[in-house]
């Protein structure tokens, strides 16, 4: 009998997904992705929200990242009452904003079903890596056309932010934020974090805060007003601590949520109540 390697035991482990939480009920995934996780029609999406809502994830908000995407999220959202949109152009994709994906995005964010216009905002880690990713100043263009859709249809704008820290903020500040912001994926530093709920904006978190590297992260999360903080699973990525590199889904959420609660120092239904309502109040109607 063949023994396995300690590489192919890495490998495997880092294809199986991890096990069930213990249920924490109240939650909202803030922000996944359930195309890239496998949720292309209504059953497969039928499946992973029964999982969700089986460890206490009431509700998710599916996310797109090109035109594609924005119509699977729509898709969803309408194949399932736990399912909710968000739509926009990722900034890596900003030079796909030609007028059809304009007027498309305009008829997409105006279904009730979608709850946010996002995600959008400035990525400068991929351009010069990767020939697709759209250049900064067309990411500033497309990431200003969506601040005024968002402030035009009354819905929340939803960041991506890698690497772009100041320049992100100081647009947001020359062109005038919706109500509503969202940081999603929050990964600055304390002074980012108070910059950004100095101005009023949700910051989301996601696995990383649980990661063992991430302590200016944790100090972040400690920072911020219970009003301002949502949690988030940005599944199939960013699996949380000790799964890290496993596949992610909306099930999952419960980890990082006790992260938070362990990170705050209260106790994990109360965390779980402040997360689920902040975003319940965040996506307005029909978040229930």
């Amino acid at each position: 009998m063949k023994t396995e390697s300690a590489k192919e035991a890495k490998k495997r482990r880092r294809r199986e997904p991890p096990p069930d939480p213990a249920p924490l009920p109240g939650l909202v995934d803030a922000h996944t992705h359930l195309a890239a996780c496998g949720g292309r029609d209504a059953e497969s999406v039928r499946a992973i929200l029964d999982h969700a809502q089986a460890v206490g994830v009431e509700a998710v908000v599916t996310v797109a990242d090109d035109m594609i995407d924005a119509r699977w999220a729509v898709q969803a959202a309408h194949w399932d009452e736990r399912a909710f949109a968000a739509v926009a152009l990722h900034p890596t994709h900003a030079g796909e904003l030609d007028d059809a994906a304009r007027a498309e995005l305009e008829e997409m964010v105006a279904d009730p079903r979608v709850v946010a216009v996002g995600e959008t905002g400035l990525d400068y880690y991929w351009p010069g890596k990767s020939e697709s990713a759209a250049s900064p100043e067309v990411q500033k263009d497309a990431f200003v056309w969506h601040i005024d859709l968002a402030k035009r249809i009354g819905k929340p704008l939803m960041i991506h932010n890698r690497e772009a820290d100041q320049d992100l903020l100081d647009i947001l500040a020359a062109e005038g934020s919706p109500e509503v912001v969202i940081m999603h994926c929050f990964s600055g530093d304390r002074n980012v974090a108070r910059e950004c709920v100095d101005r009023g904006y949700l910051l989301s978190f996601s696995g990383t805060v649980s990661f063992a590297n991430a302590d200016e992260l944790r100090e972040a999360a400690l920072l911020v007003p219970d009003e301002q903080i949502l949690v988030e699973t940005d599944a199939p990525f960013l699996t949380p601590h000790p799964y890290r590199g496993q596949p992610n889904q909306s099930y999952c959420l419960p980890y990082t949520a006790r992260a938070l609660a362990a990170i705050r120092g209260t106790d994990d239904e109360t965390m779980a109540g402040i997360l689920g309502g902040n975003a319940r109040r965040a996506y307005q109607a029909p978040l229930q």
